[in-house]
């Protein structure tokens, strides 16, 4: 009976050690060492670089469905406009003109303005396709963070409220005569189709009619593109760079694509930028999506 109570105070004290060590203020093992705590942060840290990029991939993911979503229903606007016009697409004739001095018409168009100096939607509201739809949101990329300039150029933080262009090859007006080139119809260096029936090379398939554009040379709302036998090698517009070093482009068949570049599409901001050796497949792509003939043919 004495040896049995005495192994009771035996444990009953161990316990009381343990408690001890375990309460709050007491010192004991279970306290983290600096080195410890050093250990954890950094296996925090790794997780942390791992996983943000991943984040941040997929929330540019999500970024990248919603300008398919805006792209795709522009096209959808662009497909009513012309059933309502016996198979004619809406016109897509203004076009900044650099050696203009009394001014560009753009009054008679998809879309109005220019992309880099709208600080409303007034512009986008004014043009052809706006009654389709009357959501101005889906003229803007939620990717495209660049902002509008004022009236010397200098950068002011309002975000722009068009991110996207139409194609030279989707009725530029080809008849119509320009008057800051010699009158030749707007066709002989701009070729394009005005109607549906017409599409044939490329098929409508592989006509792009909206891009994703790049920021710096979004200005009108018509993507040019050079002729194989004038200023060929040239980006006159440049494509969007945004989406995870690629653009969106929709199709004359409705369907919309996404598109990734060999190499980054960085623009200087300057008409007429060469292609760089490295850009010469995705210069090539993007043009066997438009209409090419050679500049100056007459426009059937």
């Amino acid at each position: 009976m004495v040896l049995l109570t005495t192994v009771n105070d035996q444990c009953l004290s161990g316990l009381k050690r343990d408690a001890r060590r375990l309460a709050p203020g007491h010192g004991g093992a279970v306290a983290f060492t600096l080195i410890e705590l050093l250990v954890v942060i950094a296996i925090i840290a790794i997780l942390a670089a791992l996983l943000l990029p991943t984040l941040a991939r997929a929330k540019e993911e999500g970024r990248r469905v919603s300008c398919i979503s805006n792209i795709r229903q522009l096209t959808v606007c662009w497909t009513l406009y012309a059933d309502d016009y016996g198979g004619v697409f809406v016109p897509n004739d203004w076009i900044f003109n650099f050696g203009a001095t009394s001014g560009d018409d753009k009054s008679y168009s998809w879309c109005e303005g220019d992309a880099q100096t709208d600080t409303t939607t007034s512009n986008i509201q004014a043009g052809l396709l706006y009654p389709y739809d009357k959501s101005p949101g889906i003229y803007h990329c939620p990717s495209d963070v660049s902002t509008i300039v004022g009236a010397n150029g200098s950068p002011l933080p309002q975000l722009r409220v068009r991110s996207y262009n139409m194609s030279q090859s989707v009725n530029g007006f080809p008849f119509l005569l320009d008057p800051y080139n010699n009158n030749y119809p707007v066709g002989a260096w701009q070729p394009c189709f005005m109607k549906f029936s017409q599409i044939t090379n490329p098929p409508p398939s592989q006509l792009f009619v909206f891009i994703d554009e790049n920021e710096l040379t979004l200005e009108d709302d018509q993507f040019g593109y050079p002729m194989i036998n004038a200023g060929y090698g040239e980006w006159w517009d440049m494509p969007s760079n945004r989406h995870n070093q690629g653009a969106d482009l929709s199709f004359a068949d409705g369907h919309v694509d996404y598109w990734r570049w060999r190499v980054p599409m960085i623009s200087t901001g300057q008409l007429g930028q060469w292609v760089p050796p490295n850009q010469t497949n995705d210069y090539i792509r993007v043009g066997n999506a438009m209409r090419q003939i050679p500049a100056g043919t007459t426009v059937q």
